[in-house]
């Protein structure tokens, strides 16, 4: 049976999950992303526990227990004026980190340097972390992709579905894999993609049918309307089925400035969804906007 059904829904339908990742990064991520889950023009968050700002976040996301806050696994630290390093304090983290002990700027040093017992630690801690912030996480996903082997193959999604499974955490793991033209993958991709499903099945952790995400750059001479544009064509492109959309929503300030590359690209990420084309192309295309919650009820109730 298609998860669509599993969760009630029809097997035509398509289903949408909007979240915004990088709760906690900073406070005018978390003042953008906060608006957003408020006005319910996101389904979830996902925060970064190691970052700065993260309790600002965990607790509001403890007063709000009717919105959906998941864990977003972080284990690396890209910005070269802004570092964080491990949550866990409790075992060796030296395969994590840097010779400063910040977290790598980048997934494929991740990949090659990680112990798998020290990874699964610091995703242990990550979580608990959340839970003694009074926090009752609805889901889990994973910070610039460093768990999932993209950059040499190494990946540890093995003990993210143990950690998960343990958790009772749905995690963000496509069962179909698609290109950035929106056609299904290549059959040896395709056929990974598979395999990883059926190991999430056997550990009883949900998962997605599709994700997909907006660019992490701006063209040159890209402007809000060329963002919009190519969100409206993305909304128009999705497949039947559970799709989950990746943004990164911040307010644009000084503060943002002061670390980030393209801080203008998260304040356009952040009016797209508030955006009336937007709300209207949604409305158009017949999409439903679902939640996490509903993924991690059906994950539980297995």
């Amino acid at each position: 049976m298609s998860l669509a059904k599993q969760l009630g829904y029809g097997e035509h339908d398509r289903l949408l999950l909007i979240n915004a990742d990088d709760f906690g990064l900073c406070h005018s991520t978390n003042a953008g992303i906060q608006q957003l889950l408020l006005d319910g023009a996101v389904s979830s968050a996902t925060l970064m526990l190691p970052c700065g700002w993260a309790s600002e976040a965990a607790a509001w996301a403890k007063d709000q227990p009717e919105l959906d806050v998941g864990v977003h696994f972080t284990l690396t630290s890209e910005w070269e004026r802004y570092r964080w390093g491990p949550v866990n304090r409790t075992s060796s983290t030296s395969s994590l980190v840097t010779p400063e002990g910040y977290f790598p700027k980048d997934s494929r040093t991740l990949e090659l340097q990680a112990e798998p017992e020290q990874v699964k630690a610091e995703l242990i801690a990550q979580i608990e972390m959340a839970l003694a912030h009074g926090m009752a996480p609805s889901h889990a996903d994973n910070h610039m992709g460093s768990l999932y082997g993209l950059a040499t193959g190494r990946h540890f999604l093995q003990i993210v579905l143990e950690v998960c499974a343990a958790y009772g955490l749905p995690f963000r793991l496509p069962r179909y894999l698609l290109q950035e033209n929106g056609q299904m993958a290549p059959p040896e991709l395709a056929e990974q993609a598979k395999q990883l499903g059926a190991l999430a099945d056997a550990m009883g952790v949900v998962i997605l049918d599709y994700l997909v995400g907006m660019p992490f750059r701006l063209q040159d001479g890209e402007s809000y309307d060329h963002v919009r544009s190519n969100m409206q064509q993305l909304l128009k492109g999705l497949k039947p089925g559970v799709t989950e959309l990746i943004i990164h929503p911040s307010l644009v300030t000084d503060e943002l400035r002061s670390f980030h590359e393209q801080p203008e690209l998260r304040g356009m990420e952040l009016e797209l969804l508030r955006d009336a084309e937007i709300r209207k192309t949604l409305e158009e295309e017949g999409i439903q906007m679902i939640r996490w919650r509903e993924l991690q009820k059906l994950q539980r109730a297995r």
